[in-house]
């Protein structure tokens, strides 16, 4: 897309007046998806379980409240992530998050997609 074809004015979104949507049981998300990156806060209630899933897709989470406790690979390993960690999970990795208590997690994934692993 050029700046010629760009529409400026769709540059700058209001967080507030995204619609939100649920998921799964538990969870609320607001995202915006670009061309090449999708931005999702994912809000999850304490108890709420993220079945061990995996994508294409690169995933950076800032955990911005609360506390998850992470799988990742095919053993499962355990990782706690706390408010203001960062979790990186490349291409195909394995993974799947219990949420110990109220938390809101800000996701990137690259490339967009319409589904992820918390739309059932």
């Amino acid at each position: 897309m050029t700046e010629e074809t760009m529409d400026l004015t769709k540059l700058r979104i209001d967080w507030e007046k995204l619609p939100e949507d649920y998921p799964m049981e538990g969870i609320c998300r607001k995202r915006i998806v670009g061309e090449k990156a999708m931005l999702s806060r994912v809000v999850l209630m304490a108890g709420t379980i993220v079945p061990v899933h995996s994508h294409e897709n690169e995933q950076f989470g800032l955990l911005m409240s609360g506390r998850m406790l992470f799988t990742l690979g095919d053993e499962g390993e355990e990782v706690e992530l706390l408010a203001g960690e960062v979790i990186h999970l490349p291409p195909n990795l394995k993974h799947g998050a219990i949420a110990a208590e109220d938390s809101v997690i800000l996701d990137v994934f690259s490339p967009p997609s319409e589904k992820t692993g918390i739309d059932r």
